[in-house]
């Protein structure tokens, strides 16, 4: 307990010393960003929905997050899936890449449906299934993670522990991630946006959080100012920018990532184009790269409003059901569960425990997650 505390008011402090050391401007302006993003929407917000990993969720989750899907848009997608997964015919909706059971998960966890019953499939389960999803490597781990949380949907007792414990295993030694032997920023950024959750439950995910940012920044070059990856394209931006915006780092402000006058925000706006995005520097319009974009900017701008992380969804429907014991249901059992974590000073409730059990969305394990779930019991 005295660690947890002492590891929550290092956190405080190390938000508030790096508040105190912001730059006193960064180069692109807040006119810059709201005219790129808006005419990015507005282009967006035209398409049909469908199902895919271009032109589907990801669109889906970025405009949905922005505020700017209709109900109507909704409904569509919504229709769209469940058409999809009965095509398929399984709760599993791909042989080997369980990502595209978390990307339908995420969509409609956005729209606030519940992933467990499409069409009478349950696109959590397969996420149990730690074979199925070690078939696609560290990015089936990863999205796995971020799905399951994203509505803190209930799933078989250890599982988030084993995709915590192998998206940690899978760490390089320079602290980051990637599909090879050499980490890269896009896979860096997306295991940042699976542990960030967990950072207030386990100082082990936070320190593995700091290193990891500070890899990211040594990436942006000083030499320019601009972000210089061996693949540079604008995705690599997006997913740098969505990290550090779920961590509540400013990329506009943190004077890690403003180097030469210049932010991961003027590396991506390298890449505008009408409407949008291309992929690489002085090419034209490209969906995924305008899609990811989007995200990303629509990332920044909840982080900046004070709204929950682009996925995590508790702002929109909760199937929490805090399952502390893992039996399957909620009972007094829980709840004493939390009162003993509490009184004796255990520290055996897990990460992913202690997030479950954090009802109150506090950061912190207390006796007021209690009273909500003896109350969620009386009820």
């Amino acid at each position: 307990m005295k660690n947890r505390a002492k590891g929550l008011l290092s956190l405080w402090l190390t938000g508030h010393l790096l508040a105190c050391s912001v730059l006193p401007s960064a180069a692109l302006s807040q006119t810059d960003f709201d005219e790129k993003y808006a005419a990015s929407q507005a282009h967006l917000s035209t398409l049909p929905a469908q199902v895919g990993s271009v032109g589907g969720e990801w669109l889906v989750i970025g405009l949905t997050r922005a505020d700017a899907y209709s109900d109507e848009q909704k409904a569509a997608y919504e229709k769209a899936a469940a058409k999809y997964v009965r095509a398929v015919g399984s709760d599993r909706l791909h042989p080997r890449k369980s990502s595209d059971n978390a990307r339908m998960i995420l969509a409609l966890s956005a729209i606030g449906r519940d992933a467990r019953d499409v069409d009478g499939y349950d696109l959590t389960e397969p996420l149990n299934d730690s074979t199925y999803v070690a078939k696609q490597g560290i990015n089936g781990v990863i999205w796995a993670l971020i799905a399951l949380d994203a509505c803190d949907y209930p799933c078989r007792q250890g599982t988030r522990e084993a995709l915590l414990d192998k998206l940690l295993q899978a760490r390089h030694t320079d602290g980051g991630w990637g599909l090879d032997a050499v980490s890269d920023p896009d896979v860096t950024g997306m295991a940042v946006q699976a542990l960030a959750p967990y950072r207030f439950y386990d100082e082990k995910i936070q320190a593995a959080l700091d290193r990891a940012c500070e890899l990211l920044a040594s990436m942006q070059q000083e030499s320019g100012g601009y972000l210089s990856y061996d693949d540079f394209n604008p995705e690599s931006c997006a997913q740098v920018i969505t990290a550090l915006s779920c961590l509540g780092v400013d990329v506009q402000q943190d004077e890690r990532f403003c180097k030469d006058g210049k932010t991961p925000f003027d590396s991506l706006l390298r890449f505008s184009v009408p409407d949008g995005f291309a992929h690489s520097l002085g090419g034209s319009y490209n969906q995924m790269a305008t899609e990811q974009a989007f995200y990303a900017m629509t990332a920044y701008r909840r982080m900046q409003t004070g709204k929950t992380p682009l996925f995590e969804m508790s702002d929109v429907q909760s199937f929490a059901v805090a399952d502390i014991d893992g039996d399957g249901h909620v009972t007094i059992n829980d709840a004493t569960t939390v009162q003993r974590f509490l009184a004796e000073y255990d520290e055996s409730l897990s990460a992913p425990l202690q997030k479950l059990a954090d009802l109150s969305r506090s950061g912190r394990v207390d006796i007021s997650d209690v009273t909500l779930l003896q109350r969620q019991l009386a009820e």
